[in-house]
């Protein structure tokens, strides 16, 4: 009898410690990019998401999410969020660079900073302590590898994001990809992760090269642009776009076997989502988040497509 009334104080006690836990009062800032195409609305739409998810599972957390549509305006927002006493931030940089000194200063006074996705030069223990992302090298190697070996003699045209580092990693991972082939690459052009603007650059392609076989696209959202580009121009030449992020649209597209969307490459912008979960989870599992949290770049395709499409996305 003494041992079971003393069972069952003990876990009293612990549900007592667990409430506490849950009542502990902790803001979290979440600092994002506006939603100024496709992904970014994926990453606005996840992240509001889960702040309510979350707020809803610990009743003492308090989650902020502000979006900024450039960095200036971002540096900004998170110094708006520290006036308001966050004890961490999840920031996901418009454009990385310009914005390490507002995440060092967060840093500095001592508050938990997850970085998403676009990592600044410098992107170590002292601009944050967490790091989620996507796996850009490889986002840029699956695709590339398709390529070389589906159509072995292809003339590609790349239509690049924005010159910013991410860029430069899914490039150097496409290179990778194609070395040793024989795909050769006619041409490189920004399109800014936009689809308006991979349109004009993809229309700059047709009239400049009368003979393409691939187009490789960093972002399922210029693929958009892409695809009207060469309907428009009833071009027969081309076999296929390969892009990358996970897109609703562009996973129905290889869902239903379009010949001009065979595969696409994950990036997913829920990736927001798991840098806050890890977050709480610092401030209320006890669990030590610390280091740097990779993505894998999935290679979709027919056979495997189902397991990614998501329908009431916005992306």
């Amino acid at each position: 009898m003494r041992k079971r009334l003393l069972g069952m104080a003990v876990a009293m006690v612990a549900l007592a410690g667990a409430a506490h836990a849950e009542d502990k009062k902790v803001t979290i800032g979440v600092s994002i990019p506006a939603a100024d195409h496709g992904w970014t609305s994926g990453v606005v739409f996840h992240a509001e998401r889960v702040a309510k998810l979350l707020m809803q599972e610990h009743p003492g957390l308090n989650v902020i999410v502000k979006t900024s549509p450039d960095a200036a305006t971002q540096a900004n927002a998170v110094q708006d969020l520290e006036t308001q006493g966050i004890d961490a931030l999840v920031i996901l940089p418009s454009d990385p660079d310009p914005l390490v000194n507002a995440i060092k200063e967060v840093k500095g006074n001592g508050k938990f900073v997850a970085l998403v996705d676009r990592a600044p030069s410098v992107n170590d223990d002292t601009v944050r302590d967490l790091y989620v992302a996507g796996n850009n090298p490889a986002l840029g190697e699956v695709a590339g590898k398709y390529i070389a070996e589906k159509t072995p003699d292809a003339e590609v045209v790349i239509i690049r994001g924005l010159p910013i580092p991410i860029d430069q990693q899914r490039q150097d991972g496409f290179d990778k990809g194609i070395a040793g082939s024989k795909v050769k690459v006619l041409d490189r052009q920004f399109g800014n992760w936009n689809r308006d603007d991979a349109f004009k650059v993809m229309q700059d392609y047709l009239t400049k090269y009368p003979k393409i076989d691939v187009v490789w696209c960093q972002d399922d959202d210029m693929a958009v642009g892409v695809l009207q580009a060469i309907e428009q121009a009833k071009r027969t030449d081309i076999k296929y776009v390969v892009a990358g992020a996970g897109s609703k649209d562009m996973i129905k597209k290889v869902m239903d076997g379009d010949k001009m969307i065979p595969v696409d490459v994950l990036y997913p912008p829920s990736m927001v989502a798991t840098a806050m979960e890890l977050t709480a989870a610092n401030f209320y599992d006890q669990v030590p988040v610390r280091g740097t949290y990779i993505l894998d770049a999935t290679l979709v395709t027919k056979d495997n497509a189902k397991d990614f499409y998501f329908p009431d996305s916005p992306f």
